[in-house]
C-alpha cells in the first residue's frame, strides 16, 4: 500500500529526471520508449530512460565537465551536482565521439 500511494505522488517523475553537462543546459528524460509504463492514477515502478546530448554536450563531457543529475518533481526534489569520477567517466564512455 505505502509503494502504491508512492507511484501516485510521483506521477510523472520519469519525465522530471534530468542530467547536466557542465554549466550546460538540462537535458530531461525520454522515458520508457518501448511502451507506456504509468497510467493516468500512477507512474510505474521501473522506467528506462535516455537523455538525448547535444554534440556541444557530448564534446564538454568527453573533455571532463562535471556530470550534474537530478529530479525536478513536485513530490520529489534530488540532485548531485558532481558524479564521482569513477560513475561519470563510466557513462561518458558510453557516448559516441562527434565531430
Amino acid at each position: 500500500n505505502e509503494r502504491l500511494e508512492a507511484l501516485k505522488k510521483l506521477l510523472g517523475v520519469e519525465n522530471k529526471t534530468y542530467v547536466q553537462v557542465g554549466d550546460l543546459e538540462r537535458v530531461y528524460a525520454i522515458a520508457d520508449e518501448d511502451l507506456e509504463r504509468q497510467n493516468d492514477e500512477k507512474t510505474s515502478s521501473v522506467h528506462f530512460l535516455r537523455f538525448d546530448l547535444t554534440p556541444d554536450m557530448i564534446r564538454a563531457a568527453k573533455s571532463g565537465a562535471p556530470l550534474s543529475v537530478g529530479i525536478d518533481h513536485p513530490e520529489y526534489r534530488f540532485q548531485i551536482d558532481a558524479l564521482p569520477a569513477p560513475v561519470r567517466d563510466s557513462l561518458v564512455a558510453d557516448l559516441l565521439d562527434v565531430s
